[in-house]
């Protein structure tokens, strides 16, 4: 996608922030097919853009720049103390990049799971088939799921966007009753060793938004870069 070729793009309505009590919330949503191929989707990356299901947008509000994209540079990555204590605990744990995924429904019961137990207050709850596959499913980007399992019983899984020099963390639901694995914070630390074993640059966390407390696990892996004043910037 050269930067000279024109894009179109849609403005959303306010709606309230899902991040920031009291703020209000707007989108850029890119709406060009042009978009949709994993080179040209990788570059919106780079400038600020994300996808949910098949939208791909970048926060655009008003008197708010708090949204801050966040990736980490993989071979330069090395994990904390707190963060090899994780991996020492879960040890035990068997973990599979599946990129050719048949059947997406047999998650579906720990997304459900997982959903209804940890997010009760949020607005995917209650968890059902509709809102799983509108959320999951794409049709132009090559999707992995990567897969934690405890012997045959599967405990965990993350939705990898795979782009030619990265991976994309779209979302991961767990066993609620593995909580104290820290699973949410193992499963990206077995990202970034995949992505560095495929030879991808960066792993894509989304978005980082210093003023939410539940976003702020992201900072913890170092070194990271968000992009500020369309620039990215080590830290």
């Amino acid at each position: 996608m050269s930067h000279s070729i024109p894009i179109k793009f849609g403005i959303s309505q306010n709606f309230p922030c899902n991040y920031l009590p009291q703020k209000q919330e707007r989108l850029l949503v890119a709406i060009d097919s042009i978009i949709k191929t994993a080179e040209n989707y990788e570059q919106l990356m780079a400038l600020g853009f994300r996808r949910s299901g098949d939208q791909v947008y970048r926060p655009h509000c008003q008197n708010c720049d708090a949204c801050q994209s966040i990736r980490i540079p993989v071979q330069t990555f090395s994990a904390s103390k707190s963060q090899k204590r994780t991996l020492k605990k879960a040890r035990e744990f068997t973990v599979y990049l599946n990129q050719n995924c048949k059947d997406i429904m047999r998650y579906y019961p720990l997304f459900e799971k997982y959903i209804n137990q940890r997010h009760s207050d949020g607005s995917m709850y209650p968890a059902n088939v509709e809102q799983y596959t509108n959320f999951i499913l794409i049709s132009w980007l090559p999707v992995a799921y990567m897969e934690v399992l405890e012997g045959d019983k599967l405990i965990s899984v993350s939705v990898v966007d795979v782009l030619p020099n990265s991976y994309s963390a779209v979302y991961t639901f767990f066993d609620p009753d593995y909580e104290h694995f820290s699973l949410g914070r193992f499963a990206i630390l077995q990202m970034i060793e995949l992505a560095r074993a495929s030879q991808k640059q960066f792993v894509y966390l989304g978005y980082q938004v210093d003023g939410c407390r539940k976003m702020n696990y992201k900072t913890q892996y170092t070194p990271h870069q968000r992009l500020i004043g369309g620039h990215w910037i080590d830290s």
